[in-house]
């Protein structure tokens, strides 16, 4: 599954890491490949881009398992993806501290750590171990793939928003390969994805939701990203910015439903996008 020419820059998701078991009929975790990946045999793609796929898979499994039950593993899957992504993540220097090894164990800390009936505590006790990590390998990824795509001005390398800098950077990735009409819609697909991923991360629905609305789905981008903009940047001296935010979503947008588009008109919405949520990012800052 993730056997694919390092040329075609396919991004590396979760679902790479599990296989179709036709006597079963059954989507099972790919051991053979996190054998590989542990003993660093694997060479078809870099340990940073395989890094942040399987910390994603291990994180969202968690949360699952925590929460709604609906997790795709058993214990001993989820305790092979743990090992695989503390080896990989030591290869890359990267320090993930786990007070636990399975979901048993996890059961055990979060009943230790006040979350005993609370969804949300569990997913704040994997935030707080996971997030910071997510935010290492993103920036290692920033770092690794280079780009001739806008960079913002600030000595951060990403937004700090976890999900939206993976976004970002398949944005750059994809840029970096493109060739095609086709290429250069993928492009904009991406920005789309962004945005939508900016549109889960911005949008609060009791700061920004007015009395008797109702809350707009995480792909009505222009409605949830133009009201935080409008609640953040607000008053005429701000004007302009509001207007470019509005102008960057509707771009992106644009991109993404073009017969024909070009790499110019791809790059134009791919940095516009990348700045949005630099932009996005600071408007945030107390």
């Amino acid at each position: 599954m993730m056997a694919r020419a390092r040329a075609e820059l396919q991004p590396v998701t979760p679902e790479d890491f599990f296989k179709d078991d036709f006597v079963s009929d059954r989507h099972l975790l790919n051991h053979e490949l996190l054998d590989r990946v542990r003993a660093g045999t694997y060479n078809e793609r870099s340990d940073v881009e395989v890094a942040v796929a399987l910390l994603r898979l291990a994180h969202d499994e968690l949360e699952a398992y925590g929460t709604n039950g609906e997790q795709r593993t058993d214990k001993h899957d989820i305790r092979l993806i743990l090992r695989t992504s503390l080896q990989l993540l030591n290869r890359l220097g990267v320090v993930l501290d786990l007070p636990f090894s399975d979901y048993g164990t996890f059961r055990s800390h979060w009943m230790a750590n006040g979350a005993h009936g609370n969804w949300q505590a569990r997913r704040d006790i994997l935030n707080e171990l996971f997030e910071p990590v997510h935010l290492q390998l993103a920036d290692l990824e920033n770092d690794e793939l280079g780009s001739e795509l806008a960079k913002p001005v600030t000595s951060h390398p990403g937004t700090g928003w976890s999900r939206v800098d993976i976004e970002i950077n398949e944005v750059r990735r994809h840029f970096g390969s493109a060739r095609s009409p086709q290429d250069y819609r993928n492009v904009g697909n991406d920005c789309v994805a962004v945005l939508e991923r900016l549109s889960e991360v911005v949008f609060d629905p009791e700061f920004h939701l007015r009395e008797g609305e109702q809350e707009p789905p995480v792909a009505n981008t222009k409605d949830r990203l133009g009201r935080f903009v409008d609640n953040a940047a607000s008053g005429p001296a701000n004007a302009e910015i509001r207007k470019v935010a509005r102008a960057t979503i509707e771009l992106a947008q644009a991109i993404k439903h073009q017969g024909e588009p070009t790499r110019r008109n791809a790059g134009i919405a791919a940095d516009s996008v990348i700045l949005l949520a630099n932009l996005l990012r600071r408007l945030a800052e107390k």
